[in-house]
């Protein structure tokens, strides 16, 4: 619009200098982080209503508390009324409540019939300093003929400041706009079945000479029932008027028609219609009160079953199976959930639906996953009830952790949106879902840090125990060679063949060591696939006696097999390492000339194979150790060359790969008995022809 004169210099210099301050503060609370850490203690609150001048109440204490770098709460105090409110009115208190979260505020509910009671209160459980409020059209009376909200606010509370917003609304009543008086039959059989139990009990109360006072009492309990027993304040009102009536009819003289000769009698009516119309009242608000306190325990119980179940939920599955059903639980609406993968990318949503209903393709539009995805990019709410995607059919809602989203919730939210109490509660219970995913991440990578130093462990120790094994045989055949190579011409024919007998015992020892390396590390690593075939276990013990070393020629070695078909589901090659290893093992820890025995024997559906020897045995402390990698018992091998202690761990991966078990035990009356177990090829069942020809 065109200026009537145009600024002066000084106006010019004094209006740049207040932006220069403006975008300096600005700037040093974006750098500061003042806009999220409040600053000097100051809390602003606000109550959320459906007035009309709520709206400017929120953005006046949204600039307050961005002013002030304060804590900004926005408080809804939901009470039987509120919950009566008109579809005009419950519009506008869920766009204050957008607006409110839009502004930083906190929401937060409370439940009571006294807003000023409940205001103060909650400033003094939360460390409240200031409260802003709008224009309030407190009703006079002759008691109390200025009593607003803000009066009664200082009176509770002297040591809060209040804020009033003028605005030019029209006064906004917080009672509900009644609509059309519903009546139900069955509340009013029950309220004529009341109080004409009222009369015949005061029929008989009357023959029996009892006093009006006794009479009375029974129609202000009959009141009293009414209002319990039925569902609107209405019939308490009409138990109070008709019981005064009855009264008038049936008691006093003269009876049985509606005057009375005492003058007296009117103020009776008059104290009997007040006392059961405030009883009927009383009772209709304890009535809504218990009802508000069920809701509240029973959505309270919901969040700590909620916390409870993601605390015992293992793994992202679990989590997000958990959370859904609880908010299925509580807001009994379709609940769709977008993991996200390590990339960080949104997956597809994964679909839960409510009690009675089918998934809806509706819910995974074009349109709904980019409003999903924009609130994952985002971390901000999106969706139905929002600013943000208004046209979605569900309300999009981030799984925060520390630092980012974790995954995406979308409510099938339907016309009505959510109460303000439901809206902080999925908060709350989305927040725990979100420490839940965090834990698990963090579990997962700790899992995954303990592999790497296990696997760490494992090289440094196989280094170590190599670098020290090693050294032995090959300095014993450097050391011969060396031998061979400068006294060959002075050595005779027996000193030469036992060199090259040592030259070849370390070889063959080396190359054991090696392929049980390589086999062990490909049966952890996963890398061997077995090739299961049904085998003829005596075939695979003699394959392995053909493959013994040299030195099992010092010992007897015998083998005992079940009479029958042994026949054995295995991998033959891996089966033929394992007889190998354990027979080696018997030759290694015994002396020369002992006796070494293979069995078999079946057991059920497994086969049992035995390596049982009558050297010196296991000592009781190693026999739980045997099996370990790189352990070596105590007792010196025949050959005195200390072992690896790979052989039997290797014999335990493969076994076990089979599905089967082994174990050590003791030999009578000495010696050690190395045990393993295979599943046993299953038969098919011959013909009946065939059997008979057999």
């Amino acid at each position: 619009f065109p200026l009537q004169e145009a600024p002066s210099a000084a106006q010019l210099d004094a209006l740049r200098q207040m932006a220069l301050r403006r975008a300096a503060d600005r700037l040093s609370r974006r750098s500061s982080g003042w806009g999220k850490v409040p600053y000097g203690g100051e809390h602003i609150l606000i109550c959320l209503s459906g007035a009309p001048s709520n709206a400017k109440v929120i953005r006046t204490a949204a600039r307050m508390a961005d002013a002030f770098h304060s804590a900004f709460t926005a408080l809804y105090v939901e009470s039987p009324a509120t919950q009566e409110m008109d579809e005009k009115s419950l519009c506008r208190l869920r766009e204050n409540i957008r607006l409110a979260e839009d502004s930083g505020a906190q929401i937060a509910t409370v439940y009571g019939d006294d807003l000023a009671l409940q205001i103060s209160e909650y400033a003094k459980a939360g460390g409240v300093t200031k409260v802003v409020i709008g224009r309030s059209g407190g009703r006079r009376t002759i008691f109390h003929p200025q009593r607003n909200l803000a009066d009664q606010l200082m009176e509770l509370s002297p040591n809060l400041d209040v804020y009033i917003i003028p605005d030019n609304q029209p006064v906004f009543s917080h009672h509900p706009a009644r609509g059309r008086l519903q009546i139900s039959l069955p509340d009013l059989f029950k309220t004529a079945a009341v109080v004409a139990f009222c009369s015949v009990v005061g029929l008989f109360f009357h023959g029996a000479g009892l006093g009006d006072a006794n009479i009375i009492t029974v129609y202000i309990l009959g009141v009293l029932v009414t209002s319990l027993i039925t569902s609107g304040r209405i019939y308490g009102g009409v138990a109070s008027l008709v019981s005064v009536v009855l009264f008038n009819y049936l008691f006093t003289q003269p009876r049985f028609t509606f005057r009375a000769y005492d003058a007296g009698y009117p103020v009776t009516f008059l104290i009997m219609f007040a006392a059961s119309f405030i009883t009927s009242t009383l009772m209709m608000r304890v009535k809504d009160q218990t009802r508000m306190a069920v809701q509240k325990a029973y959505r309270t119980q919901v969040l700590l079953e909620t916390s409870q179940k993601l605390q015992q939920a293992e793994g992202t599955g679990e989590i997000f199976a958990a959370i859904a059903g609880q908010l299925v639980k509580l807001l009994d609406r379709t609940i769709l959930l977008y993991p996200a993968d390590k990339a960080g990318k949104l997956c597809p949503p994964i679909v839960y639906p409510a009690p009675g209903q089918k998934d809806d393709p509706a819910y995974q539009t074009e349109q709904e996953q980019k409003a999903a995805q924009w609130v994952y990019q985002n971390n901000k709410h999106a969706g139905a009830t929002t600013n943000t995607f208004p046209g979605a059919r569900c309300l999009y809602l981030a799984v925060r952790g520390r630092k980012k989203a974790l995954a995406v919730a979308a409510i099938a939210v339907g016309a009505h949106g959510l109460g303000a109490f439901e809206k902080s509660l999925l908060i709350a219970m989305l927040g725990e879902c979100g420490l839940a995913l965090e834990k698990n991440a963090l579990d997962e990578a700790k899992q995954e840090m303990e592999i790497k130093a296990s696997q760490e462990a494992l090289r440094a120790n196989l280094l170590r125990a190599i670098s020290h094994d090693l050294r032995t045989p090959l300095t014993s055949i450097s050391g011969n060679a060396g031998v061979l190579m400068g006294n060959s011409s002075v050595l005779g024919e027996d000193k030469k063949q036992q060199l090259y007998t040592d030259i070849y015992d370390d070889s063959i020892w080396l190359i054991n060591l090696v392929e049980n390396l390589l086999a062990i590390t490909r049966i952890e690593n996963g890398a061997v696939s077995l090739a299961m075939a049904p085998e003829l276990l005596e075939d695979l013990v003699g394959e392995a006696l053909s493959h013994l070393s040299r030195r099992a020629q010092d010992h007897e070695i015998s083998s005992r097999l079940e009479e029958g078909l042994l026949l054995a589901d295995c991998d033959a090659r891996l089966i033929i390492q394992v007889l190998v290893n354990l027979v080696d093992n018997a030759v290694k820890y015994t002396p020369p000339g002992s006796h070494i025995e293979i069995s078999a024997r079946g057991e059920g559906a497994m086969i049992r194979v035995e390596v049982a020897d009558d050297g010196p045995g296991i000592p009781d402390e190693a026999k739980t150790k045997l099996f370990e990698m790189f352990y070596t018992a105590g007792n010196h091998r025949g050959d005195g060359r200390r072992g690896l202690g790979l052989g039997l761990s290797l014999c335990q991966s493969i076994v076990m790969a089979h599905g089967g078990s082994i174990e050590a035990r003791d030999n009578q009356p000495h010696g050690a008995v190395f045990s393993f177990t295979l599943p046993a090829t299953k038969m098919p069942e011959l013909p009946k022809e065939s059997r008979e020809v057999l």
